[in-house]
């Protein structure tokens, strides 16, 4: 059990990482277009566009780590009402539909997207629309791992429904 929770430190570390370092790329590059734009009047394309991309990467990165760490927005309020044992089937189920979202949904349709658009090249940076795409089924690849180390807790004991903040 102790290597589960190992693992689930190393993702929340490399995701979180991976978060600040995106985070750090778009105030450099949207002070850079602020300053071509506003100083120099001569606005940036290749920077609107990365930080579209890179905005769009954080976004997906963050939802898997919120995942993770069970932090997402739910409305609890007929949850609260429910006995503890079904409480607890409740939430392994829905984490088991979460799962079963990011397999379908996230890995499959994202590798079937990043395939249909490895052909096509972003209009100012150049690059491979699959590659923009990628982030889509790596964060599906995380949100599936998370789910399961979820999975685990709850069966286990180590998260408690009733006992997580609203």
């Amino acid at each position: 059990m102790e290597a589960l929770h190992k693992i689930r430190k190393g993702l929340d570390a490399v995701v979180g990482g991976i978060c600040v370092f995106l985070f750090a790329v778009m105030v450099v590059v949207g002070t850079y277009q602020i300053v071509t734009r506003f100083v120099f009047n001569n606005p940036s394309t290749i920077s609107e566009e990365l930080l579209t991309y890179t905005f769009a990467w954080m976004a997906m990165f963050a939802s898997a780590m919120v995942f993770g760490k069970r932090d997402h927005m739910k409305m609890a309020f007929l949850v609260d009402k429910l006995p503890d044992s079904k409480r607890k089937i409740l939430e392994i189920v829905i984490e088991v539909l979460v799962v079963a979202f990011a397999v379908i949904v996230l890995i499959y349709g994202g590798f079937t997207i990043m395939g249909l658009t490895m052909t096509q090249k972003t209009a100012s940076l150049g690059i491979m629309m699959g590659v923009v795409y990628s982030v889509v089924p790596i964060c599906g690849i995380l949100i599936a791992i998370y789910g399961v180390l979820n999975i685990i807790d709850l069966c286990t004991g180590y998260i408690d429904p009733k006992k997580e903040e609203v």
